[in-house]
Order: structure tokens, then sequence, then C-alpha cells
């Protein structure tokens, strides 16, 4: 018996490695792919303080993320290992992201052992080992792990992973009598939930998904020995796990209040109840993904997922609601008999209480899986890796049979997976035609056949998307661009794209860089039919529209931003500045009037800009949330100086260019 442990042990630890080495083969053909959409939102920070090569750059660079009221430093933090400038190689993001999946798969590991151990399973190495493997090697966890910005996604679920090893292992000597055992799992949890809060704020579920295994498994299969330890452990558990559940609850309960009484962000097409009765059909998708693993999902694009306006519209609504609490029932009401099973669907479900509930997100990401889906595969695992007498199990080779077969073929399909992520052409091109009905991706196709010079097929893309959806903004903007390359641009186009303007539900920024790029091509007069004039009349066009009231206060500063640079353009320069200082109040920032002075300065005229710079003088600082990154950012860069020494660089600048334009203008006499 002591010669046969270290051997099943060296069998466990190389089938592990085994199975990393697998992962890492099959997510290798990903790693050539390149930066997508929010990646070009959220990386550009590690170059906007300059190079983060010093500590003011550093500080400045952390506390800059604005995507929760955390920042989410950590996955920021972590981008550091990859670059500190920008633009950067998305190689290295990439192969990062796939070491720390390779990394929660160990974790993974490690805490199935331990809870089948617990548990008192038979075949606990193995069945840990396999359900580890069903849950690395799924190709639906592809486009968390090769999407660059869902670092964070990945981070905090590293964070949680690591929370509960060190909860359960700190319960099992608990259990055994050492009190130090209580210490160690409250720690855990309070260290773990910090940490993966700040990558991802799902990483607030901790506390919740470790009360969820401590009750359904861990509690009644294996009770605390010593009377006193067993206290100690009950207030440790009402105090780091009970207490911060029932805040969170508290928390639903408030976004709930205020999502009927006041009503869902403009930019949202749905109301909460309406949210609400969808999320069942958004959920029961998931799980379909994940039960039936396909080699292509349909991405990043989700914007025509249909949204459930009653129980029976549509009648899948009341399926999906009546399917989710059937589960939810069963899993609780055979929570003795079938612990695992039970532990994987309540898992599941209190890992998207955040995503997929009340809090007004897209309806749909396939990443918001990745960390309720971690022990959903264990049931299943437990099953194929059960021993069983040869003679009495007659379905053992069928369990040896698909413990072999699964992996490998996920592992196929991941494989497939990865290398379409691998080149960007092909995946956009896959995903448009995987969601025809989906405007993001018709225009997000069309613009990498437009950079290919495929003008006509873009054009022909665009518009057979834009008669299904006319309002849609960025099928319209992208047309115009089309058939500006093609030397077609037409009134019935611009009309078109006016008309996409003033309907569109969602005004928000799309149109922000197609705006500046056509004022570029307006003013040199490189496209028939796009003249200044034309593009003032698309901007009164957005501005016409009934929810642009509604929106944020940068959306008015991005009009009227532009609008300016139109007057500057026509030479109306005092009506240039009247415009960015309209613009600057309706979002007082000190960046945007540092490019508004410079943009002054290129265009001839350094006294406006120094009148602009100013006009920013007399703004009262904008005030950040309390207790929020973005407050700790403010007063980073005011401590630092950051924005008072760019101003008097800049100002210094537009003096040096005041003089010499004066000494031109007045030459002294010799």
């Amino acid at each position: 018996m002591t010669f046969r442990q270290p051997i099943a042990a060296l069998c466990a630890a190389s089938s592990l490695v085994l199975i990393l080495l697998l992962g890492w083969l099959v997510y290798r053909p990903g790693l050539n792919g390149g930066f997508l959409f929010d990646d070009f939102v959220n990386l550009p920070s590690l170059g906007y303080y300059g190079r983060v090569d010093n500590w003011t750059a550093f500080w400045l660079y952390l506390t800059s993320g604005g995507a929760d009221p955390t920042g989410r430093p950590v996955a920021l933090l972590s981008f550091l290992i990859d670059a500190n400038d920008w633009p950067a190689d998305p190689y290295s993001f990439k192969r990062t992201g796939v070491l720390l999946h390779l990394l929660n798969g160990a974790l993974l590991t490690g805490l199935l052992l331990r809870l089948g151990r617990a548990a008192r399973y038979q075949a606990a190495v193995a069945a840990a080992i396999l359900g580890a493997a069903l849950w690395l090697l799924h190709p639906y966890l592809v486009s968390t792990t090769l999407y660059v910005v869902q670092r964070e996604t990945i981070l905090a679920c590293t964070f949680v992973l690591a929370g509960l090893l060190g909860y359960v292992h700190g319960r099992e000597r608990a259990a055994h009598g050492h009190k130090r055992g209580v210490w160690l799992a409250g720690i855990s949890i309070g260290a773990c939930t910090v940490l993966a809060t700040l990558s991802k704020a799902n990483g607030i579920l901790l506390p919740l998904l470790a009360l969820v295994i401590e009750s359904v498994l861990l509690a009644p299969a294996h009770r605390m020995q010593n009377p006193n330890t067993a206290r100690a452990f009950a207030r440790m558990v009402r105090l780091v796990l009970v207490v911060p559940s029932l805040l969170f609850g508290a928390f639903l309960a408030w976004k709930t209040w205020s999502g009927f009484v006041d009503g869902m962000p403009a930019m949202r097409t749905w109301t909460l109840g309406q949210r609400l009765l969808t999320e069942p059909r958004v959920l029961m998708d998931y799980l379909n993904w994940l039960w039936l693993p396909r080699a292509f999902s349909p991405g990043l694009f989700n914007d025509t997922m249909a949204v459930s306006t009653g129980l029976f519209s549509p009648v899948s609504t009341a399926l999906c609601l009546l399917a989710i609490i059937a589960l939810l029932a069963g899993a609780w009401r055979w929570r003795r008999r079938f612990p695992a099973v039970s532990l994987a669907i309540l898992f599941y479900f209190a890992g998207h209480l955040l995503e997929s509930t009340v809090v007004p997100l897209e309806l749909y990401f396939e990443h918001r899986n990745y960390l309720p889906s971690v022990l959903l595969f264990w049931p299943l695992a437990l099953w194929l890796s059960a021993h069983g007498s040869p003679r009495g199990d007659r379905l053992r080779v069928v369990r040896v049979a698909l413990a072999i077969v699964l992996p490998i073929m996920l592992a196929a399909l991941t494989y497939l997976h990865a290398d379409l992520w691998g080149n960007v052409r092909d995946q956009m091109v896959l995903w448009a035609a995987r969601n025809p009905d989906s405007p993001r991706a018709q225009a997000t196709v069309a613009q990498v056949e437009l950079a290919r010079g495929e003008v006509a097929t873009a054009a022909t893309r665009l518009q057979r998307a834009l008669k299904l959806r006319p309002d849609e903004i960025q099928l319209a903007l992208n047309l115009l661009s089309a058939k500006c390359a093609a030397g077609e641009l037409s009134e019935v186009d611009v009309e078109d794209t006016a008309f996409a303007l003033r309907t569109n539900w969602n005004v928000g920024r799309v149109g922000s860089e197609w705006f500046s790029h056509a004022l570029n091509v307006a003013s040199q007069g490189t496209c028939k039919g796009l003249s200044l004039d034309v593009v003032e009349r698309l901007l009164k066009a957005s501005a016409e529209n009934p929810r642009a009231q509604h929106m944020a206060s940068r959306f008015v500063q991005d009009r009227l931003h532009m609008q300016a640079r139109i007057a500057l353009l026509r030479h109306q320069n005092d009506r240039a500045l009247e415009l960015f200082d309209a613009a600057l109040d309706a979002d007082p920032n000190p960046g945007t009037a540092l490019e508004q002075a410079a943009i002054l300065a290129a265009a001839g005229q350094p006294a406006l800009g120094l009148h602009h710079l100013d006009h920013l003088a007399q703004e009262p600082p904008a005030a950040a949330p309390t207790l929020s990154m973005q407050a700790l950012h403010a007063w980073l860069m005011s401590k630092t100086g950051y924005w008072e020494n760019e101003i008097a660089q800049l100002r210094a600048t537009l003096a040096q260019d005041l003089a010499e334009q004066k000494m031109r203008v007045s030459p002294s006499a010799n």
C-alpha cells in the first residue's frame, strides 16, 4: 500500500501535466490573432501617461480603469506582464491569457480533488483531473481565453478558485480540531475576494459560492470533531460567508428597486422587466452550448438577442423559466442524495447572479460562463471515473471509453475554434455568416473588407443589412464610407445615414471616430459628395434624435467638438472657440481641453488656444464618484501635478507659437 501511493500520485501528476500540455497545444494557433473591439478601449491606457517605466506613470496607469467602481487594477497590473507602452504586440497578451487559463485548470483540479475527498467519493483523483480537463478544454471558453480584455474574467476566476481551495483546505484542518484552519479558511476567502473583485466585479461572488459549497457538500459530509473549533468555524462562516452574501442580496434588491423606479440607462432598448424575462432564455442557451459543444460559437456579436416582452412572448420564455425553476428545485431537493450534481447546478446559477440578473449589462456574452461553469462537468467526471466490478458494471467499458474520447473531442473542437481566433479576417467573415441579422457583425466584417480593398463586397453586404435595419448607425456610416471609397456616394446615401442618426435607439458614441475621419476626408476633398456641409448636416441629424437629450454629456461634447472643427475648417475661428468652450462645458476635462487647444494651435490660432485654456481654468473641477478608483485617480493626478504640467507645457508652446506668429506679421526693423 505504501508503495502504491507514490505510484498513484506520480500517475495523477503526469496525467495533469499531459492535460495542461494538451491545453497549450490546442490554444497555440489562436496566439497569432489580433486585438479586438474592447481591447482598443482598455489597453491604450498603457501609453496614455507615457511609457510605464517610472512610479508616477505606474500609479496613474494602475488607477486609470473605469469599468467598475474598483477600476479593476489587478487586471490592469497583469497587462504590464506583456507590455508597458502602446501600441503593443497582441501575441504576448494572448499567451499570458492562455497560461492563466492553464493555471485555472490546475487550481480547479486541486479544488475538485479536495471536494471529492471531503465527500469520500471513489476515484476522487481521477474525477478531479477529468472534471478539470473537460472544463479546461471546452471550446466555449475560447472566446474568454483569447479575447485579451477578458483577462479580467480569467483573473477573477483565478482568485475565486484560489480562495475556495484555501477555504476547503482550512476547513479540513479545522474539522480535525486545528483552530488555525479556521483562520486559513476565513483569510483565504477575505483576501481572495478582494483580489478577485479588483480583477472584475463578479469576484465579489466568492463568499456566496463558498457558502453554496459549504451548505451543499462540505457541512453534511465532513463535520467538525472538536466543539470549540466547530463554534469558531461557525462564527467565521457567519462573518465571512453569510454576511457578505446578505449584503450582496441587498445590493441586488436595491438594483431591482432602482431599475423599476428609475428605469434603464438610455442606451438600453429594454426595461428591467424585459431583461429579467429574457435572461432565463439566455442562461438556457449558455447551458446548451456548454453541454452540446461545437467548434464555432456565435462569438462576440450578440446584439440580435430577441427580448422577451411577456411570459409567452416568445413561448420559450416560460419554458426556459420553468426549466430553471425545475433545475434549482431539483438541485435543492436532491442535494443529500446527489450532492455533486446539486452543487454543480446551484454553483452555476449563483455564479450568474451579478451579470445575468438586474444589473443593466448587455443581455448575452459567452465569457460570463467562465467562472460559473467550473464545477459543471464534475458530476459527469465522477460517474465516468467510478469504480465498479468488471462483471457487475455493464457500462464500465462505455465509461472508460467516454473518459478518453470526451477530452480528445473537446480538444479537437477547441483547436478549431482557437485556429479561427488566430485569423482575424476569417473570424469576422464566419461570425458575420453565423450572425446574419447582427448589425455589429456585418459592420465589422465590412470594415475588414474595406481595409483589404474589397469595396464592392463591403458595400453589397452593408446595403443588404441596412435594408433590414435602416435605423442602424453603424451600418449607415460604414456604407457611406464604402460608397466614398467606390466614388459612388449619392444624396440617397446621405439621407439614409441622416435617417439612421435621427432614429437609432442607441445614439451613444458610435459615430465619434467616423465623424473625425469624415472631417479629414471632407477637408481634403477626396470623396465627391462628402463636403463639410454634408458632415454638418449629419451632425444636426444626430442632435435631432429624441433620445439624444437623455444621453451622457460626453455625447453632447462629441457633437459640439465636431461642429467646432467644422467652423475651424471654414476659418470661422471665433465661432470654433465658442463651440470648443461649449463642448468643454458639457463635460469638463483637462484632457479634452488640451486636445482642443492643440487643434486650435495646429490651425494657426495659438492665441485662441490660450483663450481656451483660460476657459478651462474657469471650470469647476469635475467631481469623481466617492469611494471609487476614479476618485483615487483624480487625487493622484492632482497630487502629481500631471495636468498642471501638461497645461504649462502646452501654454509655453502656444506662447512661443504666438510670439513667432507676431514676428512674422510685424518683423522688427534692421
